[in-house]
């Protein structure tokens, strides 16, 4: 829905809430059912966004019909998307690392924070006291969404109130803050609110059905290139979605299935094409904050001499089933019946921005680069002993932060212009930019400490191989970090699935360090329907 209002404005209304709800439970209710990893949140993301509009911007001042060519495009990038799936092109994510997961995190995390600030930008239209008034309504959201997180994770409170603040801190602030511009004298400033249509129906003055038919044959041809750069960005943005869900953090016990997701994401693109809809894919930071939610921790007494009195909360096992991933499709399919839409349309503009704005902070908060920056600002005597980077060279670190950052930054500018079209391109050269250029300037012992892979080998294990059958990895590094992390009964050197692992170089919402003196064990059920703790003893 936040990530709507942009899409409104720059495609002069062509996608409305109703068109991106309904591409959300589309992706939801596909990916459910049939997808082999359904715990990958599936909707529309902020790079679709900027394709979109910029499609729109090259091909409406030509006379093309935006509706007819976007199904061009989606439906040549469903037969693309067959090919990939049919040709095992999805092998390629095992060279995928955190490198290029982290620049890509890093750009829609900024990309959530710019619409913000241009949602805040169109509030003028409503007069001065409405924007002021929507900037502060904008900030409060922020504040109180970003607090609720973060007391979440931290030691305050009980264990069902902390999961109940992280769960739904977020949601109860934007209703508040929607009934909020009716107290007192602020109820006589008339705020821009979030536009909404008939219930079931498209925005536009038309049916679901796109008529695909009227157009040139040389249109239909033309969106062929637009459509090879729609699919590299969803083959990069769904796999990169997918890897996060499925991370090294995560001990997952059922298999991906990468080849056959893609498949799927063919379809769903295919039928978004021909419904005049938004197509969906992997949604970040959405897809790993599900799997977070439905991670069981363990609370774990520290053995490090330097860590010594500390404890730390690993994953023990994660609840892997399909009906959150439907649940939430369904209720996203109800909100498009008309009194919910009544509902909908009185949440002020404001109170989207603020949205944004706890999303791209809370993404920038888990990002690798912005845990390599707080290791290379803090003070050195504070940081803790055990930590990975401290084995590098510090004029390693900055160069490699400084290379995420140009990969980040030329991302970002070039979706400033008119070449943003061609960004898709840009993304999918980070991969191999890691893999071939950065083994000559870095020594594998810190590609080891800087980079990590993304998934499990486990999870890798359909894409014919792990991150060490990746060139310039180091084989004898990665097993042996894997084997530190693993808390499992058996000392083989790779992470079994089902292992409990804990995350020692990224940080995660469903890992983190604490300062509590215990040396017991605790199980925590983290979610809104596990809220029970329990005590045990280690073995």
């Amino acid at each position: 829905m936040n990530r709507y209002l942009y899409r409104f404005e720059k495609t002069n209304m062509s996608y409305g809430v109703n068109e991106v709800l309904l591409a959300s439970v589309l992706g939801a209710v596909v990916f459910s059912f049939l997808a082999a990893q359904p715990l990958c949140i599936v909707g529309v993301t902020g790079p679709i966004t900027v394709f979109n509009y910029t499609v729109y911007a090259i091909v409406t001042p030509r006379g093309i019909p935006y509706f007819q060519f976007m199904c061009w495009i989606c439906l040549w990038s469903m037969l693309m998307h067959f090919a990939l799936a049919i040709t095992n092109a999805c092998n390629a994510v095992k060279w995928v690392t955190r490198f290029s997961c982290d620049i890509f995190g890093f750009y829609v995390a900024f990309i959530y924070l710019q619409k913000g600030i241009q949602v805040l930008a169109l509030q003028w239209r409503a007069g001065d006291a409405a924007a002021h008034l929507s900037i502060s309504i904008s900030l409060l959201v922020l504040m109180s969404g970003y607090a609720c997180s973060w007391l979440g994770n931290s030691n305050l409170f009980r264990h069902p109130v902390r999961v109940f603040l992280k769960d739904y801190g977020t949601p109860l602030s934007i209703i508040f803050f929607t009934g909020y511009q009716f107290f007192g004298k602020m109820k006589h400033i008339d705020l821009e609110r979030l536009p909404v249509s008939q219930a079931f129906f498209p925005t536009t003055e038309r049916g679901w059905l796109v008529h695909f038919w009227d157009i040139s044959v040389g249109e239909v041809f033309l969106a062929i290139p637009f459509a090879l750069l729609l699919t590299i960005l969803f083959y990069f943005d769904h796999n990169v979605s997918s890897l996060i869900s499925q991370g090294t953090e995560f001990p997952l016990k059922k298999p991906a299935g990468f080849h056959w997701d893609i498949f799927l994401l063919g379809i769903t693109t295919g039928i978004s094409g021909i419904a005049g809809i938004p197509a969906p894919n992997g949604l970040i930071p959405q897809a790993p904050f599900h799997t977070t939610s439905l991670c069981v921790t363990r609370r774990q007494t520290d053995e490090a001499e330097e860590n010594k009195g500390k404890t730390e909360v690993v994953v023990d096992h994660v609840v892997e089933q399909r009906v959150s991933n439907l649940a939430q499709g369904l209720l996203i399919l109800g909100t498009m019946t008309g009194p919910l839409l009544v509902v909908l349309a009185l949440i002020p503009q404001g109170v989207l921005a603020g949205l944004f704005f706890v999303m791209g902070l809370q993404a920038l908060e888990n990002n690798g680069i912005t845990v390599k920056l707080l290791f290379l600002f803090r003070d050195n005597s504070l940081t803790f002993g055990g930590e990975p980077l401290k084995r590098c060279r510090k004029g390693a670190v900055w160069a490699f932060v400084a290379l995420e950052l140009v990969g980040f930054a030329a991302t970002f500018a070039i979706t400033q212009t008119i070449a943003a079209i061609g960004f898709p391109v840009f993304i999918l050269l980070l991969i191999p930019t890691r893999t071939l250029l950065l083994p000559k300037y870095f020594t594998p012992e810190e590609l080891g400490a800087l980079d990590a892979p993304t998934a499990s080998p486990f999870t890798l294990e359909s894409v014919g191989g792990g991150y060490g059958d990746a060139p310039g990895s180091n084989d004898d590094i990665a097993p042996a970090e894997a084997s530190s992390d693993t808390l499992s009964d058996s000392d083989e050197s790779v992470m079994e699935r089902g292992d409990a692992v804990k995350l020692s170089r990224r940080k995660s919402s469903a890992v983190r360090h604490s300062t509590e003196n215990d040396s017991k064990d605790w199980i925590e059920e983290v979610g809104p329907s596990r809220t029970q703790h329990r005590r045990t003893t280690r073995k």
